[in-house]
């Protein structure tokens, strides 16, 4: 049994992205089930794309003049999505262990050189993060 996310929770990015380093925040989720616990909307399947979080500063590797990129959720783990319970019909998010982390670069970190910057060439960078609920009343499998 695990705590339901609901409406207002948050998503944690973890900073390490590979070779990037993030300048992370939360992410807060929007629940869209139907279903409510005082007051909050519960989180379903999907809800999980609204805690995006744009204009994070990186760095990384050989790339040290700070870009800017976008964190969201790429993947649930298996452990955060209810069986058999649904609102709507979509299966509740669980807090559960971790989940796939994305950061989407916009404006690439830079090298400086002698000829001038060279741009980071990676467009996105892969990492892990957590759910914190502010629930302490329904849990679900």
């Amino acid at each position: 049994m695990d705590y339901v996310l609901i409406d207002a929770d948050q998503a944690l990015f973890e900073p390490a992205f590979g070779a990037a380093m993030v300048v992370v925040r939360p992410g807060l989720l929007r629940g869209s089930g139907p279903a409510s616990l005082n007051g909050k909307r519960l989180c379903v399947v999907g809800d999980e794309a609204s805690a995006s979080v744009k204009g994070c500063l990186y760095r990384s590797g050989a790339y040290p003049i700070p870009g800017v990129g976008s964190l969201e959720v790429a993947s649930l783990g298996s452990n955060q999505r209810t069986r058999t319970i649904q609102s709507g019909g979509q299966p509740l998010l669980l807090v559960g262990g971790s989940f796939t982390a994305r950061f989407r670069v916009e404006s690439p970190a830079q090298q400086p050189t002698a000829a001038g910057p060279i741009p980071d060439p990676m467009a996105t960078y892969m990492g892990k993060g957590r759910f914190l609920t502010a629930n302490r009343i329904l849990r679900a499998r």
